[in-house]
């Protein structure tokens, strides 16, 4: 196994579980292994999802879906559920149908894997830099399950062994916006909002929260996974809106037609008919009305309401550049999915090679897809390699 974490260490605990004689090694290039499990989900480990509200795969997993499709037939997130609680794992899924430990610390994973390496007798290379083929020339099977490279430094020795390489972006990151007014909203978080890349069909729902530098939540995070290569290429340059409402224009002008009739003499600033927290009301409300912030409902004019409906699901920011958290960066790209066989994930070009996890150009959304494409690519190297050695 070339690089251990989450992928690498269900791998090679699933490998001694299918061939107990086998000799499993890990070969990690830092000196702490699992690190990325440990900060995921806010230290909880948000280890995968219940995929209750999830139509199609190309929902949650915006490269490789097909790939995923297929592999779910081996093994998929009701596996992965039995098979942390077989382990000792006991999970809860929340209401949102992200999936966590019941001791809601990521600990739990972390400790499971390392007790099973334990017993299993799985020898871990710590800070072990795997740069060619030759440096793994004596084993049978290799397993390279090295995680994203951000600037695809880490690909390169692939590379020269003939694997094609999809480039790297960021995915899955925050959007820094200039805007100084925004500001004036950090820490406020709204739960039910519409973002979305304009000309363009990338879109997000759920909540967004407003930070000191820009803008994060499940929204934005989801929407820059949509957008990963588009804003890329845009050099993280684009604009974005925001329906704060997450409803349609044409509902939005009824209800406010409807204030304007039944509360003609109520300040908008006091009387609030969409639930908004009274901060982000007012704040929307000044945008929208140049601070004119003693208008009664009934004064309001035909422009006054076109421009409140457009600031409530249409507002529009410049994004400044993107903002990832270093121990949770994901990417998308990295080995082409042209380059494996879709079936065993074994290399095209080097027999007895395999790839599993966010190496391969596969990444999920936020809410526990991406260890669920470890786990699900994992488990098919494990059986692959099972299989190829009886």
């Amino acid at each position: 196994m070339i690089g251990g974490g989450a992928a690498g260490f269900f791998l090679a605990v699933n490998l001694k579980e299918m061939m107990p004689k086998m000799q499993v090694d890990i070969f990690e290039r830092s000196s702490r292994v699992l690190a990325k499990v440990e900060v995921s989900g806010g230290g909880r480990c948000n280890c995968t999802n219940s995929f209750e509200r999830v139509g199609d795969l190309s929902q949650v997993y915006p490269r490789g879906h097909r790939l995923m499709k297929r592999l779910f037939n081996v093994f998929d997130y009701r596996d992965a559920y039995e098979w942390f609680e077989r382990h000792g794992v006991p999970l809860v899924t929340q209401d949102d149908d992200c999936v966590f430990p019941c001791a809601q610390d990521s600990h739990a994973i972390i400790d499971c894997f390392l007790s099973l390496a334990k017993r299993y007798l799985i020898n871990i290379y710590r800070g072990r830099k795997i740069q060619s083929l030759d440096d793994v020339k004596d084993y049978d099977y290799v397993a390279v399950t090295t995680g994203g490279s951000p600037k695809g430094e880490g690909l390169r020795w692939l590379e020269a062994a003939g694997h094609e390489i999809v480039q790297p972006v960021p995915s899955l990151f925050t959007f820094s916006v200039g805007d100084s007014r925004l500001h004036d909203l950090q820490g406020l978080v709204v739960h039910d909002t519409m973002v979305r890349i304009p000309a363009t069909t990338f879109r997000a729902e759920g909540p967004l929260l407003v930070t000191h530098w820009g803008v994060s939540g499940p929204a934005i995070l989801k929407l820059s996974s949509y957008a990963a290569r588009y804003l890329a290429e845009c050099g993280y340059r684009s604009a974005f809106n925001v329906n704060w409402l997450n409803r349609n224009e044409s509902d939005v002008q009824t209800m406010l037609g409807e204030q304007m009739i039944r509360q003609p003499q109520k300040l908008l600033t006091t009387w609030n008919p969409f639930g908004l927290q009274q901060r982000l009301w007012a704040w929307l409300l000044e945008k929208a009305l140049s601070g004119r912030r003693q208008i009664r409902w009934g004064e309001l004019s035909k422009k006054d309401v076109n421009r409140v409906v457009n600031v409530l699901v249409n507002d529009t920011f410049q994004i400044d550049g993107h903002a990832p958290f270093k121990d949770e960066f994901v990417t998308c790209g990295g080995v082409s999915l042209m380059a494996v066989n879709p079936s065993t994930l074994e290399s095209r070009h080097v027999p007895g090679l395999f790839f599993a996890g966010e190496v391969l150009d596969v990444d999920g959304i936020t809410g526990g897809f991406n260890f669920q494409a470890a786990w699900t690519t994992a488990y098919v190297v494990s059986r692959s390699i099972c299989d190829a050695s009886i």
